[in-house]
């Protein structure tokens, strides 16, 4: 950081400050909880955090100096559960990342379906699986999602992040209502449980993970698809 952009001493014991009005009050918090999950000491606590990260970042870049204490980060947290104690409705909420590994598989697959439904070659919306938007457009409407995550390596593709949410509703969504932004206005403190995948919970050793093998993706690289015996026959009657 330049000198002119460094933060003046007065900020940091601004800073500081802050942190001892956050730890008084996350004290009071804890001193009036009324119950092991009180969103009272749950706020307490992210502002206490927040204040220790402003503090810490301030005094490492005026003074070269860190603090002896690591606050945890709140952003995979999520709030005591608020929600009905019997919901009369749930959402489920998923999300799955992947990387198009493999194109020409992926390809390969999409122009299978395309063959099984339409006899006389190409489909009528103009051969669809002939470009990777298209052949995923074809594999996601051919089959559920769930089959795709346990087939994925079969269509060429490598997982990513994923993370299932369970939320409570006191009563169903009306039809059609959360179609455009089925992520957006989640209440956190209904979540009733929640799973997260991430390479980022993997062991930090640097092993190869199976299937990560490089000799194994140069076989791939090489194989001839139209004669490819490890991908099961598609049901043309689907």
């Amino acid at each position: 950081m330049s000198d002119a952009a460094q933060p003046t001493a007065a900020e940091v014991r601004a800073a500081a400050e802050a942190v001892k009005t956050a730890l008084d009050r996350h004290l009071a918090a804890v001193e009036r909880r009324s119950g092991e999950d009180d969103p009272a000491v749950y706020e307490a606590f992210n502002q206490l955090a927040a204040a220790a990260e402003v503090y810490d970042e301030l005094l490492y870049d005026r003074y070269d100096e860190v603090t002896p204490f690591e606050i945890p980060g709140t952003d995979d947290s999520l709030p005591p559960y608020a929600g009905p104690e019997e919901p009369n409705a749930i959402s489920v909420l998923i999300r799955r990342d992947y990387a198009v590994a493999e194109p020409q598989r992926l390809l390969a697959q999409a122009q299978r379906v395309e063959a099984a439904e339409y006899d006389d070659g190409p489909g009528a919306d103009g051969d669809a699986a002939g470009t990777i938007h298209g052949a995923l457009g074809v594999l996601f409407g051919e089959f559920e999602p769930d089959e795709i995550a346990s087939r994925h390596k079969e269509f060429g593709l490598e997982e990513g992040d994923s993370t299932l949410w369970v939320t409570a509703a006191d009563e169903p969504a009306e039809p059609g209502e959360w179609l455009e932004a089925p992520f957006e206005g989640v209440d956190p403190q209904r979540v009733v449980c929640r799973f997260d995948v991430s390479a980022v919970f993997d062991d930090e050793d640097g092993d190869v993970e199976d299937g990560d093998d490089p000799a194994e993706t140069d076989e791939l690289d090489d194989l001839d698809l139209d004669e490819d015996e490890d991908l099961e026959p598609l049901d043309a009657e689907r």
